[in-house]
């Protein structure tokens, strides 16, 4: 007995040996590839949150972004100039200007002063008034403020606020305020359709719950835990493990605004966790399901006879070494069973290796397009701060060829100079103009809108539009005499039109027809629009159009048509901007083959009743004082603009002293002869430039007449009441400049340093 159930029992034991080796690389990778799609499930899950979180919290930015900008603009409007004192008829007509312009919106804006309500446009119980709805008087915010969710105190309820100060001669006489109703935020959140068991929040700076996904009335007001609110001070956006106000244990991500609301979105800790085991569950089952079958087949070929046995040892030998296996029948059912168990799993391993090569080069691939993207944003900035240097550096040399010019033509007296002068100060004309363009390409120039007759412009503009185009493509402008007015910046519109001129020329490599046409809207066009007068600008070209697909993404940042390296996708972003910053909107249509028509809707200017002369009020000029012998201090760090422009000074009768940097300016207003006037430029290196300079100046002798010169543009000192000088100057403008700078010094009372 124990000879015959000995070769048994070896033949049972080697089996079942056989099988585990032959199974073990099959169930290691097996067990790998579930560690890798337990940690893919779980990454792809946090990925959800983060990304869902991000993008909502981008939308709350945009909207509360959207009111502060709407806000600024009211503010600025000509019909609150008399600050509290603004007559009826005035917030009259300002009330029917807001109410126009936040038509979208389902809240309201007032106008406060320091004694109370001016004007609101919430829609009030019938025979109440204004007056009868005024509120206690409060503080006036000094600067733009968004306020954090409050009771109103006048049955409104809980709202918040973006309140914008209303300065006039730098003085804070009425704020604004445009309410945030909660139910707006709460659209945000139920447009999302989340699941009943999910959170998802909106909280304002102070963690105080605007909307909430579920139970947004209950917990409207209600303060955030209090580990989220430790975590909102010290984090902008995070993972977290909390329990909700509803109690419930919860995993999410926040993430802050920078006007500091935060969205947070959140699951419950429980189905969190259980979502991922439960997604590679199915792999697990199916490993055991196969180790099972495998044992047992083990045991049934156990019975048989050792050639099956060598038959199988043989298939899971070729199945370790990766190779692709066939199924023979041995005449053993239970062989047979198990050989093709085998075969089965050796395909599936197969398959699921291919895949999984499949699934990371296309993650490397992407992750490659994303490098190429952020990299061609990098360049663009880079590229933009290196323009803006040579512009800055390019001003300074024009400004010492013009003041070398405009002395050389002073002093000669022959005929024979004046015409090569003459054509080396427009040179410097055409020199200047170039690096505004420069200036404007690097973000240097602030938009300025302005009213603007729409056909000289493009008369002015198709010679730098034919340029972009090449001699190959042809330009058709067509602009009826008669179209009223746009308000928008020329130098932005400029901008746009060059952006679609590039974007034809690019559709007609071998050249073609191009067609810029201006006339009014019509009502399908401006269907869309909020109620107004629109003109459209339209530039259309012949060339090979766009596909259909790409149309709904061709004004998206950074989308391009173009082979990577080839573009940057900001092209028509910027003409999208542009159109919606002026007010208005763009299209565009194409049909393969059929080339593409980009249509600019702008909003007409509107129209105002000029002031009477005869009722305007006088003021007495006041008699201007002679330059001769006044000290000039002149702070230029570039040393031969710096000396040209003194030979230039020196010439009109100023006496002046050099400074080549803001401190040495200041020890030379401090310790030396005082000064009449200070003439400085602006960007200048160290620690204090051109503009900190004037205010320092300014703080310690208010009397003393300064005027700054720059290639940079205005922005960033017109808010200060010092004028402004754009490089190079010509010596008539620089000389009328002081002149102004030391006459208005007179008639504000104000006299030379002494």
């Amino acid at each position: 007995m124990t000879r015959q159930g000995s070769p048994l029992k070896s033949i049972r034991q080697r089996l079942l040996l056989l099988v585990f080796l032959a199974l073990l690389p099959a169930f290691l990778a097996a067990g790998w590839v579930v560690a890798l799609a337990y940690q893919n499930e779980k990454e792809l899950l946090e990925n959800s949150l983060r990304n869902t979180t991000r993008a909502l919290s981008w939308v709350v930015a945009r909207d509360l972004t959207r009111r502060a900008d709407l806000a600024r603009v009211l503010a600025d409007s000509p019909l609150l100039d008399a600050g509290a004192a603004s007559s009826a008829q005035d917030l009259a007509q300002f009330s029917l200007r807001v109410q126009r312009a936040i038509a979208p919106m389902a809240g309201w804006a007032e106008l406060h002063s320091s004694k109370g309500l001016l004007l609101s446009t919430r829609a009030l119980p019938a025979g109440a008034s204004v007056a009868s709805t005024k509120l206690e008087a409060s503080p006036l915010e000094d600067s733009p403020t968004i306020r954090s969710l409050q009771d109103a105190g006048d049955g409104a309820g809980l709202l918040a606020h973006v309140v914008h100060p209303v300065r006039r001669g730098g003085q804070t006489e009425i704020n604004l305020k445009l309410t945030i109703l909660p139910q707006e935020m709460q659209a945000l959140i139920d447009q999302q359709e989340l699941p009943p068991d999910a959170v998802a929040t909106i909280l304002d700076d102070r963690g105080t719950v605007i909307a909430r996904h579920p139970n947004g009335a209950k917990y409207l007001g209600a303060k955030a835990t209090p580990d989220m609110l430790e975590m909102f001070k010290t984090q902008t956006e995070g993972l977290f493990e909390s329990i909700s106000l509803d109690g419930v244990p919860t995993v999410g991500y926040f993430a802050s605004s920078p006007q500091g609301w935060t969205y947070l979105t959140a699951l419950p800790r429980d189905q969190y966790k259980s979502s991922v085991p439960n997604a590679v569950g199915p792999l697990l089952v199916f490993a055991t399901w196969l180790l099972a079958l495998a044992l047992g087949g083990a045991l049934w070929v156990a019975r048989g006879i050792a050639e099956p046995v060598l038959a199988l040892k043989q298939l899971a030998s070729r199945m370790r070494a990766g190779k692709i296996t066939e199924d023979r029948p041995s005449g053993i059912a239970e062989i047979d069973q198990v050989a093709t168990a085998l075969h089965q799993t050796a395909a599936e391993l197969h398959g699921a290796r291919e895949n999984l090569e499949r699934q990371v080069q296309g993650a490397v691939t992407r992750t490659k397009i994303a490098e190429q993207r952020i990299s061609q944003g990098l360049r663009v900035e880079a590229l933009g701060r290196l323009t803006g240097g040579v512009a800055h550096d390019f001003n300074n040399l024009l400004g010492i060829i013009s003041n070398n010019a405009h002395l050389i033509q002073r002093q000669d007296q022959e005929n024979a100079l004046q015409a090569p002068l003459s054509a080396t100060l427009r040179a410097v004309d055409v020199g200047s103009r170039l690096t505004q363009n420069l200036m404007r390409f690097a973000g240097r120039q602030r938009v300025r809108a302005v009213p603007l007759e729409i056909c000289p412009h493009l008369d002015d503009a198709q010679a730098l539009i034919r340029i972009v185009l090449g001699s190959r493509v042809q330009l058709c402008l067509q602009c009826p005499p008669g179209l009223p007015r746009i308000t928008v910046d020329a130098s932005e519109l400029e901008l746009a039109l060059i952006n679609l001129a590039l974007n034809a020329r690019e559709a007609m490599p071998e050249g073609g027809q191009v067609h810029l046409d201006a006339r009014m809207a019509d009502a399908v066009e401006k269907a869309d629009l909020p109620p107004g007068q629109y003109l459209r600008l339209a530039m259309s070209d012949n060339g090979s159009g766009i596909d259909p697909g790409m149309l709904t993404h061709i004004f998206e940042p950074f989308f391009t048509t173009k082979p990577a390296g080839k573009g940057t996708g900001l092209g028509l972003s910027q003409v999208y901007g542009f159109c919606q910053q002026a007010g208005g909107s763009a299209t565009i249509s194409s049909r393969p083959g059929e080339g593409a028509t980009v249509s600019m809707l702008l909003p007409v200017t509107a129209q105002r009743v000029a002031l009477d002369a005869s009722h305007a009020p006088t003021r007495k000029s006041p008699r201007s004082r002679p330059i001769d012998g006044l000290r000039l201090l002149l702070v230029e760090d570039n040393p031969d603009l710096a000396e040209t422009t003194e030979h230039l000074l020196r010439a009109q009768g100023f006496r002046v002293a050099r400074a080549l940097s803001a401190a040495q300016a200041l020890k030379y207003a401090d310790d030396g002869e005082p000064f009449d006037l200070v003439l400085s430029d602006v960007v200048m290196p160290g620690e204090m430039d051109g503009l900190m300079l004037a205010r320092r100046l300014r703080l310690r002798y208010p009397r003393l007449p300064i005027v700054l010169i720059s290639g940079y543009s205005t922005a960033l000192v017109e808010e200060y009441d010092f004028t402004v000088l754009h490089k190079p100057c010509a010596p008539g403008e620089l000389v009328a400049a002081l002149r102004q700078a030391i006459d208005e010094a007179a008639a504000s009372d104000f006299s030379p340093l002494v």
